[in-house]
């Protein structure tokens, strides 16, 4: 069964916990004992009818306030697709909750109040989504019922998200008035929007396309461990294990390894104790090479006769910062990309990204934490990289304080 991963974004009291409450709710995705919990937090915050936002709202902190603090991940399923859903904070203090939560979506809902239209939150989150490379855009317009479910209120939010995501590149956009608080257009369709033909909220999430690429065709192969089993059995087996990061290998196929340059042929390709006949993304497999060459754990091994990867020790690349130490010019961290691992200075912030009006600032001096900015960095080592775009998973890195070993940023090269 297929898996679709998404996440919520919206402006704060703009009804994403409410609306995936109503998911779960409608598609009778919860268990009795969790209702009943619900029930009963409702009736104690003086509710006479089951807010629905519980069911996500997790932490007590959010439950007090009504407010959405975490990235919650929820899991339910369909007869006809699994899901694998990030409720991710409105609030701008929490930006880099929501990259954290939307960094793996093969889809964005966004959500707006039918009161309010298109605000700097709604443009922040749709301008984060086309970042990380989101490929599909739901932009759920709820609380149609305090419009009166007015066809020309929803055609004028229409309109002016389409104007401002024109500016981000914006596509696959699909718009759908509902009511999160009373189910119109989430599960069932709505007698109440005669005007509005296309899907429900749950009916697209079923039949969205999910094979997107998150990674490219060329293959790319990150080892994680080198395989040398003490065994009379095998006494001169020597595997290199990773997960395939883009493309296919056969055995017989020429390969290169990055950085060194080497060559060599793939003699087999073992799972467990089987001899593969080829491996694609995102497997996780052994290979085995004709020649005994020198690999370790961060290189990166790809075909000899395909478009080949970058290898640089100077990148410009965005970053979300998630540290409340800020980041400055010449700062150290330790870099870490796929199974790479590397010493990294901050060469430059070449501007800071205002992400409600979608300004650059130039001239600054350091970034604060959830600041978005392009900086350009200096690592110790080259690092084998593509663009993010093409390749998500060796054209992003994580930035390490190494006097904490806290995880302090996010970056995606350009």
């Amino acid at each position: 069964m297929e898996l679709l991963r998404f996440s919520t974004a919206g402006s704060v009291d703009d009804g994403k916990s409410t609306l995936i409450g109503r998911l779960l709710y409608d598609s009778k995705s919860i268990f009795e004992d969790q209702l009943e919990a619900v029930e009963a937090a409702s009736k104690s915050r003086g509710n006479e009818e089951v807010n629905l936002a519980l069911l996500t709202d997790g932490l007590r902190a959010e439950r007090e306030q009504g407010i959405t603090i975490d990235v919650a991940y929820r899991y339910f399923a369909t007869p006809k697709r699994k899901f694998i859903i990030a409720d991710t904070p409105g609030h701008i203090q929490y930006t880099r909750n929501m990259v954290t939560g939307a960094s793996t979506a093969d889809l964005s809902i966004i959500l707006i109040d039918a009161r309010h239209g298109v605000l700097e939150q709604t443009v922040r989150h749709s301008y984060i989504s086309s970042l990380l490379g989101i490929p599909h855009i739901l932009v759920a317009i709820n609380k149609m019922d305090l419009v009166d479910f007015s066809e020309d209120v929803y055609n004028k939010i229409i309109a002016d998200y389409k104007k401002m995501s024109e500016t981000l590149n914006i596509k696959n956009v699909v718009f759908i008035p509902i009511s999160a608080k009373d189910g119109d257009n989430v599960v069932n369709k709505s007698e109440k929007t005669p005007w509005y033909d296309g899907p429900t909220l749950l009916n697209y999430l079923e039949t969205v396309p999910v094979g997107h690429k998150t990674v490219s065709d060329f293959f790319r192969f990150p080892v994680q461990y080198v395989i040398r089993p003490i065994s009379s059995q095998f006494p001169d087996y020597r595997g290199y294990a990773g997960r395939v990061s883009g493309g296919i290998i056969r055995p017989g196929d020429k390969i290169r390894v990055l950085p060194s340059g080497t060559e060599s042929t793939i003699k087999s390709i073992d799972f467990v104790e089987e001899h593969l006949e080829e491996a694609y993304s995102p497997m996780s497999v052994t290979l085995t090479l004709n020649d005994d060459i020198d690999i370790s754990r961060g290189d990166t091994i790809v075909k000899a006769d395909e478009k080949q990867p970058s290898i640089e020790q100077d990148i410009t690349l965005d970053v979300c910062w998630f540290n409340e130490r800020p980041a400055a010019v010449r700062n150290k961290y330790v870099i870490r990309q796929a199974t790479f691992e590397t010493q990294g200075l901050i060469r430059s912030i070449n501007y800071r990204r205002n992400i409600n009006t979608l300004e650059k600032e130039e001239g600054v001096s350091e970034l604060k934490m959830n600041d978005i900015a392009e900086i350009t960095i200096h690592t110790a080592n080259p690092l084998v990289f593509d663009p993010y775009q093409a390749n998500k998973v060796t054209g992003s890195l994580i930035f390490i304080d190494p006097d904490t070993n806290e995880t302090v940023g996010a970056g995606l090269i350009k």
